[in-house]
């Protein structure tokens, strides 16, 4: 499962591009003066930055503070050797690639031969020939932008498969491996657990009057309210073109109903601006619960969720239904712009068993995300 920092899921982002402009960074580690200072030479007039450390042990700490790309490592140095530090770095670097170079003498071929062993990429040997130093350290720093162009792509490519690239929600696939996993914690654990069904309303007619430009600008303001309107453990896919799905853990009748509340305010509350004019929107929301008396199953409950939304459509849109077996809709009030909470909303007292226990369950003493309940301490405030 990946881990984001934020699990709501973020924009993914294109690749670095496979050059980059900076000088290629070499540590040089040897404990011979003259030839440390030969190397750095050298590499200077090539147009390499180069920092020189006297044995392995600095090596390895100056390597681990990163954006090191490649590391030239004298065989024999005090406290740490270069075939320790060799096999320390290709540890330490398992996920990403740092060309490692020994340096050894002519006739130390057992040495060359174990460093290669352990995961040295190549070596030189003393006394150095400038045109085959420049070579091999330039033959392994292309392999390097190589090896970073392609991780950079591949992990550019798993962000796209979780991940809608319109909203940077995360997407339908995605959506349901949560889910699922979701609903079987709260089977498991006998945790609430509810579903918010978001849909921008009458976004066709936008569409036909500011182009797919405006409905594409509205349907990206409505995601970044809704991110900002949740928990960091809750769950936002991109249901489908207009639609959103939240997933909120822990979660019962009053949380559920702050939360939607919340999105409704974000969206109708901030109109997007196209062609030097404010367009306002809205949004119409079905939630869902589990457990209630007509859901027990994690389809159940996208069921409900689904029911609740064309319930709140068919009601004119812009407002919340609550599916509570018949379904219970109202239409928040007031301006989202003013910090004060929101009203409680006013339902329609319906005579439900299924509804009535939901009302009462809010006032049960449990770590349950409600009204009267302080909110989880990973909730940012909104």
């Amino acid at each position: 499962m990946p881990n984001s920092e934020d699990i709501r899921g973020a924009p993914p982002s294109a690749p670095a591009e496979l050059l980059s402009s900076r000088p290629a960074r070499i540590v040089v580690a040897d404990d011979d003066r003259l030839a440390r200072q030969m190397l750095v030479s050298i590499l200077h007039k090539a147009g390499f930055q180069v920092e020189a450390v006297d044995d392995g042990q600095e090596a390895l700490e100056l390597i681990g503070r990163g954006g090191v790309d490649l590391a030239l490592l004298d065989i024999v140095m005090p406290r740490l050797t270069g075939l320790e530090a060799c096999r320390l770095l290709k540890s330490m670097t398992s996920e990403t690639f740092l060309p490692v170079v020994l340096v050894t003498v002519k006739t130390d071929t057992a040495s060359r031969v174990e460093g290669l062993k352990i995961g040295a990429d190549d070596y030189v040997c003393k006394p150095f020939e400038e045109e085959e130093l420049l070579a091999r350290v330039a033959a392994m720093l292309r392999i390097k932008r190589l090896h970073d162009h392609v991780a950079a792509q591949r992990a550019y490519l798993e962000q796209l498969s979780i991940h809608d690239e319109m909203t940077g929600l995360y997407n339908y696939r995605y959506l349901f491996t949560r889910l699922n996993e979701e609903f079987k914690r709260a089977e498991r654990y006998h945790e609430p657990f509810a579903c918010v069904l978001v849909d921008i309303d009458r976004l066709k007619a936008m569409n036909e009057a500011g182009g797919r430009t405006l409905g594409d600008a509205v349907i990206r303001r409505v995601a970044d309210g809704i991110r900002r309107s949740v928990r960091e453990v809750d769950v936002v896919a991109r249901y489908g073109g207009e639609e959103f799905l939240i997933v909120l853990p822990s979660t019962h009748f009053a949380g559920s109903l702050t939360v939607a509340e919340r999105i409704w305010r974000e969206a109708s509350g901030n109109p997007v601006e196209f062609g030097g004019e404010p367009r306002p929107c809205s949004v119409s929301i079905g939630v869902s619960l589990y457990p209630s008396r007509d859901v027990r199953t994690k389809d159940a409950l996208i069921r409900a969720a689904e029911s609740a939304l064309h319930q709140a459509k068919r009601e004119g849109g812009n407002r919340i239904c609550v599916f509570q077996q018949h379904g219970q809709i109202y239409t928040p009030t007031g301006s989202a712009e003013p910090p004060a909470p929101p009203p409680p909303p006013k339902l329609r007292r319906s005579s439900d068993p299924a509804f009535v226990a939901a009302q009462d369950d809010q006032r049960e003493p449990q770590t349950r995300r409600g009204t009267d309940l302080p909110p989880l301490p990973s909730r940012k405030p909104v």
